[in-house]
This record gives structure tokens, C-alpha cells and sequence, in this order.
């Protein structure tokens, strides 16, 4: 008996949400418009899936309730902004990619694809590691990428590339060592290659400063879970030092990057030299002074830019700038939403942290997507990034979809 017209409409839809959804994760590293048409696309599958009652319930939790709970206050944060439209829009457009947190969340649930996104992920990541390699070990050729200056990077930036290499250098390090504790020793010895490449490239390569700030972090964390953290920590920290020191001695790349900013900070003046140190000072002093004129519901949604011309007035240097990003999210969040706004990005945080607790494949890699992010945060603002902000969406969504099905359906395997 054929199943009825309206579930295999649905069964198609869902079909295509889901390869939409590999498409996206597949364009992500690459490209900003085609990622965004994709996007819109997977939304468009998502309305023709019919699948409402399913989102309402994972909307229903904190995990996947809080991210909508906030964009829909920045949402309503228009009204008491005292910026001029166009920057409202733009403000709300850090915002909106958090309503894909529960479709993903619900879709991923019930979909057998999810393994897919994560693959097709990786895939585009190495072959656009084994390009950044290219461009770095051949000088001769004509093209240099997206920036001369600065070798290795073909699209985005350094710090976006960063970031998605940094995912994939953990990521590979944990199938890996499952691999390898399941026999499959040939395979294990791929990823873990794998994985040393990325890392490689993170420090002789590209060298983002916000990767290199959260490597040691996740390192750690990783190990911990791996190992557990009384066995691991005293080797690791140990093994942490010996390659540091290795590192820092054969990686000019990475002297340049780290030495400069610390003559930044400790040349730092409010009129002196524009370096990147010297501005993220400047907009983090300013920001507390703006928060701390609006604390409870903030200056309304895309007032950064405005609240900076205010406070910037007779300034010089990089103490005159006009920020539209204070480069440090909780502050992006509380100069429009206030404290109350800041408290509810800090528990959908805290939220996704505890939505991957747990030992399984997508709790550890679901887990150093979420810590990532909390820690680049700190330095920029990174959920209201295109790149860097979908990729957090998309890996809470997606792993945390996958999570939840195998979760619920071990206990159900083993009777």
C-alpha cells in the first residue's frame, strides 16, 4: 500500500532540507553569497516539510528555545533604538540566524543525513587546507589569494579559516582515536593525519591569534574527556610545553603574529599608532561606558555604531573611531539588549554546553564547537559574523540533532 500523497510530499521536502543542509555546510568556508542562497533554499524545505509541531517542542527546551528567545528580543529592541533605520536592520541581522537553532535541532533528530553535514563539512575544509597549503609552499604562482600580505588565505579571512580548521583539527582527532580503539588502525592513522596537518597549517600557515588563544583551551578540554583529567593532565601539560617550545622556535609566522601584539599593547596609546590591539582596547573601555548608560535593556537593537559616534566625539587616534563591532560579543549584545540581553546569550550558552554533556562522537565534537565560540567571543563578536555565527548554528544544530537521536535511542537498542 503506497503511503499517502501528503507524507510523501513530506518525505521529498525533508529530503531536500537535507542535502540543502550538507550544501550549506559544504559553502560555509567558501563563500558568503552562495551560502546565504543555500540557506534560504533549506528554509524554504524546511516551511514544505510541514514539520511545525516537532520545532515548537525543541523550541520548547532551553537549548533550543534561548537562541529564538534572543533574537526575538532584538527583534523587539528596534523600539526603543535611537539609531537610524538602515543600522537597526543591519543590528537585527546578527540576530536571525539563531531561529535555525530549533529547526535544525528537531530535523536532525529524526533525519539519518546528519553524519552527512558533518562529512561534507570536513570534505570542503581540507581541500581548502590543502589550497591554503598551495599558496603558501608556491610562491611562484600569479594568483595569491584573497590577500597578498598574508599567505595561505583564499576566501574569508584568517580568522574565520581559523576558526574552521581549528573544528576540524579536534574533529579528526576524535574520530580518530575512536577509530583506533575500535581496531580500525589504518583509518585512525588517516584522521590523525589529518588532524596534524590542520594544526600545522594553524601555526606555520595562517596563525590566527583568536585559533591560537582557543587551541590550548579546547586542548585541554579535549584531553580531559579523552583521558580523564587526573591521567591526562600532568603528560599533556608537559607535552603542551615541549611542543610550544617547538613550535615557537620553527614558526616564524607565528613570533610575528604574537610578539605584535604585544608591542601593540604595551606601545598603546587612545591617540597613537591604529593597530588591532590598540582598537580592541579602545572599543572594549568604551563599550563598559556605554553599557553602563543604558544597563537594563541597552541603547535598543543596531545602536553600536550610533553610541560610538557619541562617545568618540573630540577623540583622535584609535580613540576616535567609530566602531560598528566592539569585537567582543557579550558587549555587542549588552550595548543593544543591556544586562538583560547579555544574561540571556550567557544561558544559551550555557544551555549548549549542557545540552553536549555526554561521551558520545557528537557530544565532543558538539562540545568544542560551543566552547569555540564562547572563548572567540571574547575577542570578537562572533555569533553576529557571517561565517564564523552560522557555523556555530549550523554545528549546535546539526550535532546536537544527532546527539539527541542516538542519546534517546541507545536505551531503547538495548532492551
Amino acid at each position: 500500500m503506497s503511503p499517502p500523497k501528503s507524507t510523501a510530499l513530506r518525505d521529498k521536502w525533508a529530503w531536500c532540507a537535507d542535502w540543502l543542509a550538507v550544501a550549506v555546510a559544504i559553502a560555509l568556508p567558501w563563500s558568503t553569497t552562495g551560502s546565504l542562497v543555500l540557506i534560504l533554499l533549506w528554509w524554504l524545505a524546511r516551511f514544505g516539510m510541514g514539520d511545525h509541531r516537532a520545532v515548537f517542542h525543541e523550541a520548547g527546551t532551553l537549548a533550543g528555545g534561548l537562541p529564538p528567545a534572543l533574537c526575538a528580543l532584538g527583534a523587539v529592541g528596534i523600539l526603543w533604538a535611537s539609531a537610524p533605520w538602515a543600522e537597526c536592520i543591519d543590528g537585527l541581522s546578527g540576530f536571525y540566524k539563531l531561529l535555525a537553532v530549533p529547526a535544525l535541532l528537531a530535523q536532525f533528530r529524526r533525519s539519518e543525513r546528519g553524519t552527512l553535514v558533518v562529512v561534507g563539512f570536513a570534505a570542503s575544509c581540507i581541500v581548502l587546507m590543502v589550497a591554503s597549503w598551495g599558496l603558501a609552499l608556491l610562491p611562484g604562482l600569479t594568483w595569491r589569494g584573497r590577500n597578498e600580505d598574508v599567505p595561505g588565505i583564499l576566501v574569508r579571512d584568517y580568522i574565520a579559516q581559523g576558526q574552521a580548521f581549528t573544528l576540524c583539527a579536534f574533529g579528526f582527532c576524535e574520530v580518530g582515536i575512536r577509530s583506533w580503539r575500535r581496531g580500525r588502525h589504518w583509518l585512525a592513522f588517516a584522521l590523525l593525519l589529518l588532524s596534524l596537518a590542520f594544526f600545522a597549517n594553524l601555526f606555520y600557515v595562517t596563525a590566527s591569534r583568536t585559533a591560537l588563544v582557543t587551541i590550548p583551551v579546547l586542548l585541554v578540554l579535549f584531553c580531559g574527556l579523552r583521558f580523564g583529567w587526573r591521567i591526562a593532565f600532568a603528560p599533556m601539560l608537559a607535552l603542551t610545553v615541549v611542543s610550544a617550545a617547538l613550535i615557537w622556535q620553527t614558526s616564524p609566522t607565528l613570533r610575528h603574529r604574537l610578539t605584535a601584539i604585544y608591542d601593540q599593547i604595551r606601545d598603546y596609546e587612545p591617540s597613537g599608532a591604529r593597530t588591532s590591539a590598540a582598537e580592541r582596547l579602545e572599543f572594549w573601555q568604551k563599550s563598559i561606558m556605554i553599557i553602563a548608560d543604558a544597563p537594563v535593556l541597552g541603547h535598543g537593537t543596531g545602536s553600536i555604531r550610533e553610541q560610538f559616534r557619541r562617545v568618540v566625539s573630540g577623540d583622535t587616534g584609535p580613540a576616535a573611531l567609530v566602531a560598528a563591532n566592539p569585537h567582543n560579543q557579550v558587549f555587542a549584545v549588552a550595548i543593544q539588549l543591556g544586562l538583560v540581553g547579555a544574561a540571556l546569550l550567557l544561558a544559551m550558552w550555557g544551555a549548549h554546553l549542557l545540552l553536549f554533556r555526554g561521551s558520545g562522537t557528537w557530544a565532543t565534537i558538539g562540545l568544542i564547537v560551543v566552547v569555540q565560540n564562547i572563548i572567540g567571543s571574547l575577542f570578537n563578536s562572533h555569533l553576529f559574523d557571517f561565517t564564523q555565527g552560522w557555523i556555530y548554528v549550523w554545528g549546535v544544530g546539526v550535532l546536537g540533532g544527532l546527539w539527541l537521536r542516538d542519546s534517546h535511542s541507545a536505551p531503547i537498542a538495548r532492551h
